[in-house]
Parts: C-alpha cells; sequence; structure tokens
C-alpha cells in the first residue's frame, strides 16, 4: 500500500510539473514567441525554481546568445567571491625609510566621483617620504576588451581598463558661466585642443567632443544639431603607448591633484608582493552602481581586482579560464565569457548557465544581499519596467543594438521564488517592445503561480 501511496504522489508530482510547463508554453508563445518584434529573431527562455530544483519552462534555454550586460552576472560572482568586503585600493612597500613602492591594483573607485571618501588619496597626501608608482609587470591584458567595437572608444561606456584607474578614467566636459570647462582641468591645460566655445546671447553652441584615437588630444565637431549640454570622453591612461618608456598619465594626473613629485619605479619583478594595502570601499558599494546602472567600467576593473587578488596579476583572460575549471566546473553549458562587462559580441552564454550563475549566488552569498546588488522595479536600468512589482524582481538587464536580455529572481503571488533568464538575439526593432513583451510575459508567471 505505502508503494502505490509514494509512487501515486511521484506521479501527481510530475503531472503538475508538465502541466506547469504546458501553461506557460501557452503564454510564452501568445506573449513572446508570437511578438511581431521578436518573432524576427530568436529567443530562449528558461525559468527554474531552487527550492524544488526543477525548472518550470526551457525554450531553447541551452542555445547560445549573446547576453550584452548579462555577462556582468557572472563577472559579479568574480568580484563577490575573491574581493571580500572592502576593496584594496592600493598596495605599498617602503624601503629602508627612504620611499614607498606603490602598486595598482585596478581599483576603479579611486576619485571617482561617486565615491567621496578616499583613503587611497589621503594616504598618498599625507605621505612623508617619496613614492614611485610602479606599473607592476606588463599586466596581461589590453585597454580596449576583446571585440569592443573599435569605433566606441570615445564613448563614456567603453573607457580603458587601466592598472591604475583614476576619475573614471574619463574627462567630463561642461558648461561653466559662459564657456567649455574640463575636469580634471588637467586636460584644459595640457592637452585639450581649445576651441572658441563661448556662448552667444546665452546660446549654446552646438559641437560635441571628439578625442584622436591613440592620444589624449580632444577637439570639438561642430553639428548642425544636439547642443553642448555636458559630455564624458575617456582618455588614455598610456598615450602614444607604442612609445617605449613612456610615463603614465596616472603619474602626471595624480602630481596634478596632490601637488607634489612622484616618481616612476618601472617593472618590477612579478613575484614581488608589497605587506601592505589600503582598503577604499566597501565592495558591495561598488556592485550595486555596477549592476544598477550597468556600469561597464566598474564591471571590467572588478574581473580584473578578482584576477589580482586571486591570480597575484591582472588578466581578464586567466581569471575568466581558471574560475570556469574550478567554482564554475558545474556550469550547465560552458559559456564564451571573454570580458567583464558584455560589450564584446564574442561573449555567448545560454539561459541554463546564467540561472545558474544567480542560483550559485543566491546559495553562496545569500538572497537577501543579492536584493540590495541587483536592481527591482522602477530602479536603474529597470526604471521604466515593472514599476508595480518593485521588490518581487530583481534582475539584471543586458543590452546591445538587436540584442537584448533579463535574468534574474522573481517572487510570485503565491510566495514562490523563481529564477528565470529570457535572452533575445538578432531582432529588427528596438529594445523597446521586445522588454514590454517580456515585462508582461514575467508579470502573467507572477500572477498566476
Amino acid at each position: 500500500m505505502r508503494f502505490f501511496l509514494i509512487t501515486g504522489l511521484c506521479c501527481i508530482a510530475v503531472l503538475q510539473s508538465c502541466s506547469i510547463s504546458k501553461q506557460i508554453n501557452k503564454q510564452a508563445t501568445a506573449v513572446l514567441l508570437k511578438d511581431s518584434a521578436i518573432a524576427t529573431g530568436n529567443i530562449g527562455i528558461c525559468i527554474y525554481e531552487p527550492a524544488t530544483n526543477k525548472y518550470w519552462y526551457n525554450y531553447n534555454s541551452s542555445h547560445y546568445f549573446i547576453p550584452a550586460s548579462n555577462t556582468k552576472l557572472f563577472t559579479l560572482y568574480a568580484g563577490m567571491k575573491y574581493l571580500g568586503d572592502s576593496l584594496v585600493g592600493l598596495r605599498y612597500e617602503k624601503n629602508n625609510k627612504d620611499y614607498t613602492v606603490i602598486l595598482g591594483t585596478g581599483d576603479p573607485t579611486f576619485l571617482h566621483p561617486d565615491f567621496k571618501n578616499q583613503p587611497v588619496f589621503s594616504f598618498l597626501k599625507q605621505a612623508t617620504n617619496p613614492s614611485y608608482i610602479s606599473d607592476s609587470y606588463l599586466p596581461a591584458f589590453s585597454a580596449l576588451g576583446k571585440g569592443w567595437a573599435w569605433d566606441d572608444y570615445q564613448s563614456d561606456y567603453a573607457a580603458e581598463r587601466s592598472e591604475l584607474p583614476i576619475y573614471g578614467n574619463v574627462a567630463k566636459f561642461y558648461l561653466q558661466n559662459d564657456s567649455i570647462a574640463v575636469s580634471p582641468d588637467f586636460f584644459f591645460n595640457k592637452s585639450f585642443q581649445w576651441f572658441n566655445g563661448t556662448l552667444r546671447n546665452g546660446v549654446k553652441p552646438n559641437f560635441k567632443i571628439t578625442r584622436v584615437f591613440d592620444d589624449n588630444s580632444f577637439h570639438a565637431v561642430s553639428l548642425s544639431s544636439s547642443k553642448f549640454s555636458g559630455q564624458q570622453v575617456p582618455f588614455k591612461i598610456l598615450p602614444n603607448s607604442f612609445i617605449p618608456n613612456q610615463i603614465p598619465v596616472f603619474i602626471k594626473l595624480l602630481e596634478d591633484t596632490l601637488h607634489i613629485k612622484l616618481g616612476e619605479a618601472g617593472s618590477l619583478d612579478a613575484r614581488f608582493i608589497p605587506k601592505n594595502a589600503i582598503h577604499s570601499q566597501p565592495s558591495d558599494s561598488l556592485f550595486k552602481p555596477m549592476m544598477h546602472r550597468s556600469d561597464n567600467f566598474f564591471a571590467e576593473q572588478t574581473l580584473l581586482m578578482a584576477s589580482n587578488e586571486h591570480l597575484g596579476y591582472m588578466s581578464d583572460e586567466k581569471i575568466i579560464d581558471t574560475i570556469l575549471n574550478t567554482d564554475l566546473k558545474d556550469v550547465p553549458q560552458r559559456p564564451k565569457w571573454v570580458d567583464g562587462s558584455g560589450l564584446s559580441r564574442y561573449n555567448l552564454f545560454t539561459p541554463q548557465s546564467l540561472v545558474y550563475i544567480l542560483n550559485k549566488m543566491k546559495t553562496d552569498f545569500g538572497l537577501e544581499r543579492m536584493k540590495v546588488i541587483l536592481a527591482t522595479g522602477g530602479e536603474g536600468t529597470l526604471n521604466n519596467y515593472f514599476k508595480t512589482d518593485a521588490g518581487y524582481i530583481y534582475a539584471k538587464t543586458g543590452t546591445l543594438s538587436n540584442n537584448c536580455a533579463l535574468s534574474g529572481y522573481l517572487i510570485t503571488n503565491k510566495g514562490k521564488l523563481l529564477i528565470f533568464s529570457v535572452l533575445t538575439n538578432n531582432y529588427i526593432t528596438g529594445a523597446t517592445p521586445v522588454r514590454r513583451a517580456v515585462e508582461r510575459f514575467l508579470k502573467g508567471i507572477r500572477e498566476k503561480y
């Protein structure tokens, strides 16, 4: 009798699971698969219930898609795993009290306007002995990531990666009284090709700021419209970096800000690890804006910092390979993961792999912490979506032209926690109609289950 009871219960559970899958399939077909925008491209969907360890629905969920900024979910895992509670902002070693050798750690918060408290700057400002900045040994990464669109180099969402970031590696041009100013003003005084930016009769000039590809020469380009109201342009940490022994812009900028003279220590032996460290910011204070506003620069530097802490040197390629072969060796489909931000179209992930990483972060770091780091409805990149569902959805968007993604946690009306991923590629419309369709689909699941 007991055997038949157990068998019966198992059959009921299987039938219920099949029933949910069929119901969701009907909804997915009506709302997503037949959507006029999505139907022009490809879509993958995965919905998983961690409490029962069961997939509620899979549609092309083991197929590979360009994930755009959903790549940041894997980068977030690397940061949460290896950066601890606070970021290492600087490493240093005092040599017989004669001078201090300083090594960068990839920390993007140094003199970044979002972070008012600057422990590293305070340390450097109070230093009484000469300081020498070292470029360590040659970092195993390039300023721009693999597969990045080359002409994005002067867009603020594609700031260059570096061992010693400063001011977010961008120069900010803005209106000040009746003329154009730039911050840091180092670029106005020394590297900015000035133009007649004076306003006439209160009318803003029509132009945009551009930068020479391989140098920190900024120019103004006249436009017929788009009146100037401020602009951020990445600068090169190593202008003309093909010239041997080029002094890094970091040192010049820091000297200009600190009003002290700094030396250049050059490359050191790879085995040299300074004994002392200055911690800069709580790690989650970096992770939250990285995910809420999908900050590419923060994501790229997070991956480099994770590499530095775990491997002892900065290599996006090596830390990715290491993580996939160890911590994430059980990922359902091994992704092609090439950068920290998702700017590269070389990245390829499956919906199941994104559900996997979200479930792993929930298990390893706790759902409540994830709720703080990820945006909910009406916040960040979800500012215009899920406004009535705030507090019930926590997710990461992803957007490249003709590709968008949404992966995260969903709490249903019946209190069930679901993990989902919806990836759409190669549609020919804009992203908005696709996002609205995905919003309707997830709202329907939340309301019904």
